[in-house]
């Protein structure tokens, strides 16, 4: 694409986007109309100031000189159709259709885990089956204790019918402890005693650590080791998947799978000392409630390959799950980190999650908006691995027209 292509782009999306908005473009509706459009997310910042100066010309302009002046460059823009149903699930089968959306306990839903899990649930619903809500609790530092009764009341508002089942994590570690004796035993996994800057020298040169070669005996030895109160100390022992330290991709060099961890648990106390990492954790309860499709944020990208490979290794290479990606919403003007969330209710800027400036779903339910327009919002975004840019007041007027919907 020529710059001057680029050129007639912007505007065209400008003045397409200021026409939808009384006559006032909107600076993330027209980037996330860029991206669809071959807009790349790292060259933003090369393209901003001209980006931003057509939006403020455009933005000038009388609304009739606006739609005046689309109609020579509406072949520009691509027209793509807002979707209309869910597509088709690839190989899903009435009735049996098992999926899972899986948040983490470090605070309430907000309106990214809605449109998120909103997917899964909408295609669970269509096929029928059972959708899991996973509360994934494995690392002790990270857990807001109050989430848990947060995300089942909230998840029974945003999923609602016979489908929904919640589980916890912490209360399935037998699961995963057997799952890494098998890895052991199958000679797959193995125990490393080596520093994480020995280990990493490792990868970066391509070479096997000398716990590598250790024995599945040996190894089982040591796995109890890191089990037992008075062996392994924290830091010294990591469990991790033997895969190939020639890989082209270092993620997938010997990816770690348990740790010792002994900070105590908001739910389990100190009754674990080993907890499992998330690719074991994610596969055990994947081939134990007998996932079949899955879908994940794009940047998960290398840990479903992770967990493919697990598969493969326990030779269930034709029962990994089908696995879709999504592109992020980016939005411009909307804090989502759970753990700022709290600290500013901490500190008293806001009077608690249900804080109507909060983007939580507890501030959503109380506001009065009903689950169906985020699950409307899903449908219409659908599969797209394309990300999107967006500022507060879009994402809420898109809300509204869902909601009203």
């Amino acid at each position: 694409m020529t710059m001057k292509d680029f050129d007639k782009k912007i505007k065209a999306y400008a003045l397409k986007n200021a026409i939808a908005h009384d006559g006032k473009a909107q600076t993330g509706s027209v980037i996330s109309s860029l991206f669809n459009d071959g807009l790349k997310p790292e060259d933003v910042k090369k393209y901003a100031k001209e980006i931003n100066k057509t939006i403020e010309e455009v933005n000038k302009l009388p609304l009739d000189k606006q739609k005046e002046e689309f109609e020579q460059f509406q072949k520009v823009v691509s027209h793509r159709e807002g979707r209309e149903g869910l597509p088709e699930l690839p190989g899903a089968k009435k009735g049996k259709v098992i999926m899972r959306f899986a948040p983490s306990p470090s605070g309430p839903f907000h309106v990214g885990h809605a449109l998120t899990g909103s997917l899964s649930y909408l295609f669970v619903k269509k096929y029928g089956g059972i959708f899991y809500v996973r509360i994934e609790d494995t690392n002790p530092e990270n857990i807001y204790p109050q989430a848990y009764d947060m995300i089942k009341k909230e998840s029974k508002w945003l999923f609602p019918g016979k489908f929904l089942k919640i589980i916890i994590q912490s209360d399935r570690m037998k699961i995963y402890y057997n799952l890494a004796e098998k890895l052991i035993k199958k000679d797959v996994a193995y125990v490393c005693t080596c520093s994480q800057e020995e280990f990493k020298k490792f990868v970066d040169n391509k070479k096997e650590c000398p716990c590598r070669g250790i024995s599945p005996k040996e190894n089982m030895e040591r796995w109890k080791k890191m089990l037992d109160k008075k062996g392994y100390k924290e830091g010294e022992a990591v469990l991790r998947f033997k895969s190939d330290m020639h890989d082209k991709n270092p993620a997938m060099r010997d990816f770690p799978l348990a740790r010792i961890n002994l900070a105590a648990h908001a739910r389990q106390g100190i009754k674990y000392r080993v907890w499992p990492l998330m690719n074991l954790a994610v596969t055990a309860d994947d081939i134990d409630l007998k996932m079949t499709h899955i879908i994940r944020a794009k940047d998960h990208r290398d840990n479903a390959e992770r967990q493919k490979r697990i598969y493969i290794a326990l030779g269930l290479k034709a029962k990994v799950p089908w696995t879709g990606f999504l592109g992020r919403i980016k939005f411009t003007d909307l804090e989502l980190s759970a753990t700022k969330m709290r600290q500013a209710i901490d500190a008293g800027e806001y009077k608690g999650w249900d804080d109507p400036r909060l983007p939580t779903i507890a501030s959503i339910m109380k506001k009065g908006y009903k689950p169906s327009a985020f699950w409307k919002f899903a449908e219409r975004i659908g599969l797209s691995e394309n990300d999107k840019v967006m500022d507060k007041h879009e994402f809420f007027r898109l809300l509204d027209d869902f909601n009203r919907g």
